[in-house]
């Protein structure tokens, strides 16, 4: 029994992991970002699968995810863009996985399904704004250098491509506080919401039951 249970979390997993790598190729550009910014949903699947087969999951997921675009896409950051986006996602999915996994039993005499959306409230928000706190050194030491250093780019000319949108914003700390923040914020807040959408409707089916 055991071993049909952990081959089934493995096909799972395998299954949300192309899901994912789907949705991250459905990126698109906001107006208010610069153009080199996308915003995708790939984290869903890596949200859900967390909440369902546990932390560990989830972050297998947003790795195998990452691991798919660079074998199909390739990448322009010698992988840096990848690991980024990797360890982003883990901030965001682990939190989330954790919180849910060990506070969705009822308190106070509220219902399962009570206890398991507010759970699930406190265990997204908290790991979105994981997420966003922590994407600022990330981007700060791991994404904007790799961008400089693969793309031929200087850090002048990343700051000028936020100050078409906002001038003041005249420093990479600046952009990334005033923008990428709040942007990773938004993203993890997005895909919140859909998990609630979706995950009660499959997660019957991800659990085999």
């Amino acid at each position: 029994m055991k071993r049909k249970i952990k081959t089934r979390d493995l096909v799972v997993t395998a299954m949300l992991s192309a899901i994912a790598f789907a949705l991250m190729l459905l990126d698109f550009s906001l107006p208010v970002m610069p153009s080199f910014i996308k915003l995708d949903v790939s984290d869903l699947p890596a949200l859900i699968g967390g909440f369902a087969l546990g932390p560990a999951a989830g972050v297998a997921i947003s790795f195998f995810k990452n691991l798919l675009n660079i074998a199909f896409e390739g990448t322009t950051t010698a992988g840096v863009g990848e690991v980024a986006n990797f360890i982003l996602a883990s901030c965001f999915v682990t939190p989330a996985a954790l919180i849910y996994k060990k506070t969705k039993g009822p308190k106070n005499g509220e219902s399962a399904k009570k206890s398991g959306i507010r759970a699930a409230l406190i265990g997204c928000v908290t790991g979105a704004v994981s997420m966003a706190v922590l994407s600022l050194p990330v981007n700060y030491f791991i994404t904007y250098p790799a961008y400089i250093k693969f793309y031929g780019m200087t850090l002048e000319m990343i700051v000028s491509m936020y100050q078409a949108i906002l001038p003041w914003a005249d420093s990479l700390i600046k952009c990334l506080l005033v923008f990428n923040v709040p942007f990773t914020l938004f993203k993890g807040c997005l895909t919140s919401a859909l998990a609630f959408l979706v995950y009660k409707r499959i997660s019957p089916i991800i659990k085999g039951k």
